[in-house]
């Protein structure tokens, strides 16, 4: 596999891409049989010490958005939607305590992605496809079939909604806590669009109705240790797609998002969940709650593992048309987006945030 050290002018991307897809191994496959340089398919230019600097500033300037949902169904509800509005308003982002998933189901969540991604390379291989959209897939990368850069990160992916993998499918070393887990996000993610839609001023049950969960994949992400952090990404610079994302990280650290014209750390906070809005979001509310663009950085000495729940509308194939909701829009603000698919609306966005 070619690494920095290699002509670059000999360097053939395909290739790399085809042996590496072939091993089935993943990143910590590679880690693991002794790498010592990046491979080329993986470097992220530019990347460079500035934009740690510039992260490790950011931490003391801003107050990251912290929303404690405890009471949020009785005397706090009102004050914890002020917050939400804030939050998805100019940030885009906020992380959430109390939120009623209980600590040792978050743990447990976390110590059972790591179980899996640290098996035998061969015990996982079997699960190794790209088709995560229908069944319970170990992969690395989704974007390996175009030649940008690939994160330096490995996937156990599956969808959730609407039709969830049957439990024999998951891994033995982590299944139990996979199916608890699903379950308890995908209850949090709807009491989350009832506050959102509070938080726009409509009823609350306002986006559920409009069936805005179509389809809820999860994904229990590791970044093992890089030879070379500052070459590379654990996720590439980018904005969700869907309507929300739930993220769960271990205490590791990585998570970068991007505000104000830099990149901040999103520090681990115990028993905290990160919720995202996503271009889905941004359409729907005529750009009241604007997507959030993020990354991952790698550490040189640990592993990272998080977990990504995403709640998205149907994407392809689906000829069903999206535009913002009619109660969003006046004569002061009329709509920024004409009736389209949502696929088209966010190649329209991710065209415009470049």
């Amino acid at each position: 596999m070619a690494t920095t050290g290699k002509n670059t002018s000999e360097y053939d991307w395909e290739s790399e891409v085809k042996a590496f897809h072939d091993s089935k191994v993943g990143v910590k496959g590679l880690v693991d049989g002794g790498l010592t340089k990046v491979p080329l398919m993986f470097i992220h230019p530019p990347y460079n010490s500035t934009d740690h600097a510039k992260s490790d500033l950011a931490v003391s300037e801003f107050r990251l958005p912290l929303i404690d949902l405890e009471g949020v169904h009785d005397n706090r509800r009102a004050k914890i939607i002020d917050q939400v509005r804030e939050a998805c308003e100019n940030w885009g982002f906020f992380m959430a305590v109390n939120h009623g998933i209980p600590a040792t189901v978050l743990e447990e969540m976390i110590d059972g992605i790591r179980r899996f991604h640290e098996q035998d390379a061969e015990t996982k291989k079997e699960l190794y496809s790209f088709d995560f959209t229908e069944k319970v897939s170990f992969l690395c990368n989704m974007n390996l079939s175009r030649p940008t850069p690939a994160s330096w990160r490995d996937s156990l992916m599956w969808p959730e909604n609407p039709n969830p993998p049957d439990p024999a499918q998951f891994p033995a070393v982590c299944r139990d806590i996979v199916v608890e887990y699903s379950k308890q996000v995908e209850r949090l993610g709807y009491s989350l669009f009832e506050l959102l839609s509070e938080a726009l001023g409509l009823n609350a049950n306002h986006l559920k109705d409009m069936k805005i969960a179509e389809k809820i994949f999860h994904g229990g992400h590791y970044y093992p240790p890089c030879p070379e952090p500052e070459l590379t990404l654990g996720s590439e610079r980018h904005y969700d797609t869907g309507y929300l994302t739930v993220i769960l990280q271990d205490q590791v650290g990585g998570l970068q998002v991007f505000h104000q014209n830099q990149w901040i750390d999103v520090v681990p906070h115990p028993g905290s969940l990160v919720i995202i809005v996503g271009l889905s979001l941004q359409v729907v509310t005529n750009d009241r709650f604007k997507g959030l663009e993020h990354r991952v950085l790698v550490s040189g000495e640990s592993s990272r593992v998080s977990m990504a729940s995403g709640f998205s509308p149907t994407f392809l194939p689906s000829s069903k048309l999206y535009s913002p909701i009619k109660e969003l829009v006046s004569e002061e603000n009329p709509p920024k987006y004409e009736e389209a698919t949502m696929a088209a609306h966010v190649a329209y966005l991710r065209g415009q945030k470049v």
